[in-house]
């Protein structure tokens, strides 16, 4: 079998507030040389990094894809900005809708055979954001356990909060009253939410996480000032973000997926299916929202539902 070519790179994004030279991390997994087109996959978090979306790399090896997968700005291989902790102003969706466009600009892609962009989580809500300006070369969008508004997955995760034991939801109601997520009391009912709802990996957490985990725990900046101090609290500078007016805009095709057990509750898909012009919504039963990680055949369903969607010849 020929070995897979592996490129890394970093691509200078200029950040008219910040003084020092700032780069976005990549890493392209395939041939771009080809006239087969890329995907490009944008991660979670935020301030999640690339690896735990490696998985999406066999959409090269099975589908023949080119994959690219970057680091967002604040977090993982890219630069850090540790100093603009807490500045709600700065960390806005704009400031990686510029990114990646950045990056497309960077990788030459704009021109046939162009691109698709598949964003998890988060990067989803960008990618749902991104598509909707109808960007020359994209070609396919696959949102992959995103949201359609903060609000709505605040709503969400409300609902799989009313679901837990009582004493979790007393913990949980206590840290946010004081303020205070370190109790034992408190972690516990954290850990039962991740295993619950975040992957149902058996072992948790399975090895493709835990790059991620460490990210998000070694440099708090972006999670903590865009989301809020812990997964269940949100009170960050996303927390009025929605991108339901501009959905009706988005001309490429596009999958949406979530699992039967998502913290992307399906209350937060609907605006999706409902105003997506061409749109494809799958629920994964059994799946959680990191469902590309998790067993019972779960990871495999994924790619090849994605892989297919990708190859699919235009009508």
């Amino acid at each position: 079998m020929a070995e897979t070519p592996v490129r890394e790179g970093k691509a200078p994004f200029h950040i008219s507030s910040i003084k020092e030279p700032c780069f976005t991390y990549y890493k392209v997994i395939g041939d771009l040389s080809d006239s087969t087109t890329p995907v490009i996959v944008a991660h979670g978090g935020p301030g999640a990094g690339h690896e735990y979306l490696l998985a999406f790399a066999d959409l090269w090896r099975e589908f023949g894809l080119p994959v690219i997968f970057y680091d967002q700005i604040g977090c993982a291989s890219s630069t850090h900005l540790p100093q603009k902790a807490g500045d709600k102003s700065f960390w806005q969706e704009q400031l990686f809708q510029d990114e990646l466009d950045n990056l497309i600009d960077h990788l030459d892609l704009r021109r046939k055979p162009g691109f698709h962009l598949l964003g998890q989580s988060w990067g989803g809500m960008l990618g749902s954001a991104f598509a909707a300006r109808q960007p020359q070369g994209l070609r396919r969008l696959v949102l992959a356990s995103a949201l359609a508004s903060k609000e709505l997955a605040i709503r969400g995760t409300r609902l799989l909060r009313d679901q837990m034991p009582p004493d979790m939801r007393q913990a949980l109601d206590e840290a946010e009253q004081k303020g205070e997520y370190d109790s034992p009391e408190y972690k516990q009912a954290l850990d039962f939410y991740y295993r619950k709802h975040v992957c149902r990996a058996d072992p948790f957490p399975p090895a493709e996480l835990l790059p991620a985990l460490k990210h998000l725990s070694e440099d708090t900046t972006v999670y903590r000032t865009m989301n809020g101090p812990s997964p269940l609290t949100a009170d960050g500078s996303l927390n009025t973000w929605t991108v339901i007016p501009r959905l009706h805009q988005i001309t490429a095709p596009t999958l949406v997926y979530n699992g039967e057990y998502d913290t992307s509750h399906d209350i937060a898909q609907v605006p999706f299916f409902e105003l997506i012009p061409r749109v494809r919504w799958i629920t994964f039963s059994g799946g959680g929202h990191m469902c590309h990680l998790e067993g019972d055949g779960r990871r495999e369903r994924i790619l090849k539902v994605v892989g297919e969607f990708l190859t699919q010849k235009e009508a």
